[in-house]
């Protein structure tokens, strides 16, 4: 028993390495990308591009949300299952597609933008390779190769992101972007189709995708209210303010969302089959998710700590002193994002249960209250809308654990004394790496020197106050190597 269970850490922290690797390496590529482009470019063009995304990821939601996760949620699933699920996305793919084509025009005349009418019918062609490699990340999430995923990614970004820069490079402005977008999906699509052993058939069996569209519809509303309200702060900036503003508000959130955002994606595509298969052991799904609240917040804390404290040299650095006007977006979002984990660990237990049906209604619960501190801040401007936008997200957060309050009796505040020590840690971290700007460096030598010492202080009063992780980080990795 004790070997199984070793042998099953092993591979949970093995999925998790090369999760966070494939996530981490492409999402380091293509912040590279993003750091050379928004040089070149302009924050209108970051702008523009950045309501098509908007409304592109929307309809993907429809493709990628819902069915595709039931496929890694259901406890017995057949080679056939994955062809049906996928020709049922393949068909939302047609319909959203449709949607966006004939809808171009009205989105392009009210926003005052005319090049996003072709802009939206072009790089809507994502929706149906995005309808494949769902699928194909379905299968590898539930068979564990991480591995593969890695690869596929990492060669899709590169591709992708290299003709990105060349093109913006010889004055293609927003298109480069769209066509980097457009290549990344295709290339990822046929590279999986060679590395994983799943091909799809013309195979449809109506009485499973029955099965999998009774669990799948609730996630597929939830995340599509989710996903909607995820980009609602950059509709109402870019009609409300202007495409250079929406353009700030987007490079101010790419710092903490790069972090944040792939290090949920990981727990999301890594723990959800581990919880899954515990779903009927309660001790044992609290003690996981203990676990993985606990190690991601140690990762996450300190960093979202550490953009707040060097957010002006790395903007300054990075994107030229142009974008200086986006630190102190930055620096509120990053405080947004500093209970991330709690939110993604609590929501995947919860689906790994089978309870898609709470999932839905803490999404709907959320969003109301979200509306309401948008409104607010609305009346204000972006900088207060964007502190309400952080406090609700703390409300969000303890929203989230309310079902696992009830279910394995671990909430709000019990998940807070755990990650207690990562934020005291965090905290004098950030105090340190703030009062170097005092020695009257700048520009990267400053940006360097902060980067050293808070890795050196975290570490230090980490190693003091917060042992237990420290141990069970080096225990894990040490397994996984082995």
């Amino acid at each position: 028993m004790a070997a199984e269970n070793n042998e099953k850490n092993k591979s949970i922290v093995s999925g998790l390495l090369w999760k966070l690797l494939e996530l981490g390496g492409t999402q380091g590529i293509q912040f590279v990308v993003s750091v050379v482009l928004a040089r070149i470019l302009t924050p209108d063009e970051f702008g523009t591009i950045g309501l098509i995304t908007i409304f592109i990821t929307i309809a993907n939601t429809f493709v990628q949300s819902g069915f595709a996760t039931s496929l890694v949620q259901k406890k017995d699933v057949y080679d056939d299952d994955y062809s049906s699920v996928m020709w049922v996305s393949i068909a939302f793919a047609v319909i959203m597609y449709l949607i966006l084509f004939f809808t171009a025009p009205l989105i392009s005349g009210y926003y005052e933008v005319p090049v996003l009418t072709s802009l939206i019918r072009v790089t809507g062609i994502i929706l149906f390779p995005g309808a494949l490699v769902s699928i194909q990340t379905s299968y590898i999430a539930r068979n564990m190769q991480f591995k593969k995923l890695f690869a596929g990614s990492f060669i899709a970004v590169i591709v992708s992101g290299f003709t990105a820069i060349f093109m913006a490079s010889r004055g293609f402005g927003v298109w480069s972007m769209s066509m980097q977008q457009i290549i990344y999906y295709f290339v990822m699509m046929l590279v999986m189709l060679f590395l994983i052993s799943w091909k799809p058939k013309f195979v449809l069996a109506f009485n499973r995708v029955k099965e999998f569209l009774g669990f799948g519809w609730k996630i597929l509303v939830a995340g599509l209210i989710d996903t909607v309200w995820t980009n609602v702060y950059g509709l109402v900036i870019g009609k409300k303010f202007s495409t250079a503003e929406l353009g700030g508000y987007n490079r101010g959130d790419q710092f903490p969302k790069l972090i944040a955002a792939n290090l949920g994606a990981a727990i999301q595509a890594v723990m959800l089959p581990v919880y899954s298969k515990s779903q009927d052991d309660k001790e044992k799904l609290k003690e996981l998710l203990q676990s993985t609240v606990m190690y991601s917040s140690f990762i996450l804390l300190p960093m979202m700590v550490g953009l707040i404290a060097v957010a002006r040299p790395l903007v300054s650095v990075l994107l030229t002193d142009k974008w200086l006007f986006c630190v102190p977006y930055l620096q509120i979002l990053a405080v947004s994002y500093a209970l991330y984990p709690i939110h993604t660990a609590n929501l995947q237990a919860v689906n790994a249960q089978g309870r898609s049906d709470l999932f839905l209604k803490l999404e709907v619960i959320k969003k109301i209250c979200g509306i309401i501190f948008l409104f607010i801040g609305l009346q204000f401007g972006i900088i207060p809308m964007l502190v309400l936008k952080t406090v609700n997200e703390f409300v969000c957060a303890i929203i989230n654990t309310q079902p696992n309050r009830k279910l394995l009796n671990y909430g709000f505040l019990k998940q807070l004394a755990d990650i207690l020590p990562c934020i005291v840690s965090s905290i004098i971290m950030g105090i340190c790496v703030s009062a170097l700007v005092f020695t009257g460096l700048s520009g990267i030598i400053l940006l360097m020197l902060q980067i050293i010492v808070g890795i050196i202080t975290y570490l230090i009063f980490s190693f003091i106050i917060n042992r237990k992780v420290i141990s069970g980080f080096r225990d894990s990795i040490v397994r996984s190597l082995r």
